[in-house]
């Protein structure tokens, strides 16, 4: 049998047949709370989301980016449809909302609460919709390539065999300029093949999840830009059995973005100032852990960087002109070694994000819910 199939296989039974909310993952790993920048906008939107689909969720980071009105925004492995939910409020009517999942009870649930949703954000006609199939073969799903401005995904490519596939499929799906923004769990280390032989591991991420290098090594051999580390947490198993069997191997959740870029690489440098005109970051743009660019002030980057904010989305609201020496400007030089390295980062992050607790009431926008209130906890 297929190596790739035989995880599917694995994966499907497990979180459409054994798991049947949240709280049954054993690992301590999904965290809805917060692990990074969210803004009122994300907040006001999930507030909104049906209890039912909340309480499927089973991701490890917020997969929610800036700037998304009117994107066309596809969701790998959008299980019961919470992040998805949330981004078609956010994209607006004139945007688009499509999730990709291989689960037939998790796509039931999400297609059961489109008009749910429809009629809650207020909108004329839907703008979300739910595909059966595999991450691995979007075209086969019959998803059409260079139509998407940004792909999200949660804690789901961990559970892929075949993640070089899932690399080049949402390199072809996305417009130039376009940007994949994901939360992912990573281990230390390379994961030994013997654990890649439980069912369970696989189920819960840990036999599946990157070498966060190799994470680096693979996004760049399919032709994306580098990856900017977001956020990250550090993932704490507590349970005896699988501490055994994960030995030595460290994991942490990270939430990183990359994009597909013009074929024409700018090897400069280049001044950028951010105008201050995304909603809900009018002061400051919080790009990475080692860019946040301040309303008015010009910073110096990297012609990569700059490609980025040029080619995407963001290029309405950056002035971008050439670096001129003799200048002395901000510069976007690294403050933090972690850059990264999610490990690191999540060390330096340290008490700054110990709400990312499944034990305690706040939540991702400091609200109390039952959902957060019954999780184990996983320590940042």
């Amino acid at each position: 049998m297929n190596p790739a199939t035989n995880v599917q296989d694995l994966v499907k039974s497990y979180y459409g047949k054994r798991l049947r909310g949240s709280e049954d993952l054993q690992t301590d790993v999904s965290c809805s709370l917060k692990c990074g920048p969210s803004s009122k906008s994300a907040c006001d939107a999930m507030a909104l989301v049906h209890p039912e689909v909340s309480s499927r969720y089973f991701g490890c980071g917020l997969v929610i980016p800036e700037s998304l009105g009117g994107c066309h925004v596809l969701d790998l492995g959008s299980g019961s449809g919470r992040d998805c939910f949330i981004l078609s409020k956010l994209v607006g009517p004139l945007g688009r909302v499509t999730g990709v999942d291989m689960t037939d009870e998790l796509i039931q649930i999400s297609r059961k609460y489109v008009p749910y949703h429809q009629e809650k954000f207020g909108y004329k006609e839907t703008n979300t919709d739910f595909v059966q199939g595999y991450i691995e073969k979007l075209g086969e799903a019959g998803i059409r390539y260079n139509s998407y401005d940004l792909i999200v995904s949660n804690c789901v490519i961990c559970l892929c065999g075949d993640k070089m596939a899932v690399f080049e499929e949402a390199h072809r799906v996305l417009k130039e300029g376009g940007e994949m923004y994901f939360s992912d769990m990573y281990a230390s280390e390379p994961v030994d093949e013997e654990l890649k032989k439980d069912a369970r591991l696989w189920g819960e991420g840990l036999a599946g999840a990157l070498y966060w290098k190799d994470l680096i090594r693979l996004v760049k051999s399919v032709g994306f830009s580098t990856p900017y580390l977001v956020t990250a947490s550090h993932i704490n198993i507590q349970t005896p059995e699988l501490l055994r069997q994960t030995g030595n191997v460290r994991y942490a959740s990270g939430t990183y973005r990359f994009f597909k870029l013009p074929a024409v690489r700018n090897e400069g440098r280049d001044l950028v100032t951010y105008k201050g005109t995304v909603s809900d970051h009018l002061h400051e743009l919080h790009f990475d852990s080692v860019h946040t660019f301040e309303k008015d002030k010009p910073v110096e980057v990297d012609g990569e960087l700059a490609m980025v904010l040029k080619a995407s989305r963001f290029a309405s609201h950056f002035i971008i002109e050439p670096a001129e020496r003799g200048e002395a400007p901000l510069k976007d030089e690294p403050q933090q070694c972690c850059h990264l390295n999610p490990f690191l980062l999540a060390d330096t992050l340290g008490s700054s994000i110990q709400q990312c607790s499944k034990v305690q009431k706040a939540t991702l926008c400091g609200n109390k819910t039952e959902e957060a209130s019954k999780r184990p906890v996983l320590e940042g």
